[in-house]
């Protein structure tokens, strides 16, 4: 076996043995041959004996430290366990909202589990509820409703019209989730069409800020991917959940989550510009971690994949919105956390310009906040000030938390010179006025 073989056999049976997402790399191996890990945890231990046929630790030269005494440099791969985020079993509700989890919801949300769904494993059609027949042109009805509410919330935030993105999951799709389809195909076609709906909704409620339903929908969405044999749309949603973990500060979640995303199929599986989106999130929550040297090489892989996109002019709907504005941003973003500042600045403001012809209103007033942030951190606040500026022109009617928190972090730079600029008094004026309208 290569070590990549070897590394991707160790995951895939932590992931069935334990039911634990793994995020073992082959960097991370590397340090076990060396020897700089000299006795890995258990459960790497465990699954390196399986795979490789050994009967004990030693056989793999391993050797137990000292009781008190660092056993490596670093500590192991994290693991995401499929209790933590994966398993729908462990899914109370999927509410609308976090404020409004009613009995409705509820009731709806039982009958949306893969556990609840009553269905056999039969390959020519399942078992169902409602006994209605959907087919190939069922699955496209919904596609095309997904696209409808993808561009929307584009342009609006996920503040807009989620409450209807969700009702016609729970009310719509769940229906058909519990139909009778012609052949197995079909069947895995709408279950993909419904994972891509329940990520939708969830990445609404993580730009709203509403995080927990976040995750309960994204949670929805890869085991729907999993029913569905659809690797690349699980990498999708791994993917978001990473970027959310990012978001707020929960560095080893997001690596691991990250890991995930681009592990074996779901990797392999994407269309190059889907590639190219999961590696630059991947490169985030690298340099999130303080890895540097390994998110820049990630983002330049995440460049080259992009650079190969639309070749073949097959990709699926969902990734219309990534782009060289958005590789760009992610890209800022990714320097901003490694503290390269000039990198930052440099990378957003291009997203800016690429972008600003586009109809991505919350994509690129957020990414003008952004931009604004650096500006004033490497000392050109009049400049910073100016982007703020067009910043909160691109915000109109726009409903995004991620859009109010660099509101709010324009506010606290401007603390200051507020008093001393009849200009930074007005921004300051004209973002507190932003602020109480959403």
């Amino acid at each position: 076996m290569s070590r990549a073989e070897l590394v991707e056999a160790v995951n895939k049976y932590i992931w069935e043995s334990t039911g634990a997402h793994s995020a073992l790399t082959e960097s991370a191996y590397a340090k076990y041959e060396r020897g700089d890990v000299r006795c890995p945890g258990a459960t790497y231990r465990d699954a390196l004996r399986q795979v490789l046929g050994c009967q004990s630790d030693a056989e793999l030269g391993f050797r137990p430290t000292p009781r008190g005494r660092h056993a490596s440099l670093e500590p192991d791969p994290p693991t995401v366990r499929n209790e933590d985020v994966f398993s729908l079993s462990n899914l109370i509700s999927l509410p609308l909202q976090s404020e409004e989890i009613t009995r409705r919801t509820a009731l709806g949300a039982a009958a949306t589990s893969i556990l609840a769904l009553g269905v056999s494993e039969t390959p020519a059609g399942r078992s169902s509820v409602n006994g209605q027949r959907y087919g190939l042109s069922d699955v496209a009805r919904v596609r095309a409703a997904i696209a409808g509410f993808s561009r929307k919330d584009q342009r609006h935030g996920g503040g807009h019209g989620r409450e209807r993105v969700a009702r016609y999951f729970l009310d719509d799709v769940q229906a058909m989730l519990n139909g009778r389809y012609a052949n197995d195909a079909t069947r895995r076609a709408m279950f993909s069409a419904a994972s891509e709906l329940a990520y939708l909704v969830g990445w609404m409620a993580f730009d709203d800020a509403d995080h927990a339903v976040a995750k309960k929908y994204f949670t929805t969405s890869v085991q729907l991917a999993d029913e569905a044999n659809d690797p690349a749309m699980a990498g999708h949603t791994l993917r978001a959940m990473a970027h959310q973990a990012v978001e707020l500060e929960q560095t080893r979640d997001a690596l691991a989550l990250a890991e995930a995303s681009v592990n074996g199929d779901r990797y392999r599986a994407a269309c190059a510009r889907e590639r190219s989106l999961l590696g630059v999130v991947h490169g985030r929550a690298l340099a999130a971690a303080g890895l540097g040297g390994a998110a820049g090489a990630t983002l330049l892989r995440a460049e080259n994949d992009l650079r190969n996109a639309g070749a073949n002019g097959d990709e699926p709907g969902r990734v219309f919105f990534f782009s060289e504005a958005s590789l760009a941003h992610e890209t800022g973003r990714a320097l901003y956390a490694s503290g390269d500042l000039k990198g930052a600045k440099a990378a957003l403001a291009h997203s800016a310009r690429a972008r600003a012809k586009q109809p991505f209103a919350r994509t690129h007033a957020v990414t003008l906040g952004y931009l604004g942030e650096v500006q004033a951190a490497t000392g050109n606040l009049d400049q910073a000030c100016a982007t703020w500026s067009d910043a909160l022109d691109a915000m109109a009617g726009v409903h995004s938390a991620r859009a109010r928190q660099t509101v709010t972090t324009m506010r606290n730079a401007l603390v200051h010179g507020r008093s001393a600029s009849p200009e930074m008094a007005e921004l300051d004026q004209r973002a507190a006025a932003y602020l109480a309208t959403v």
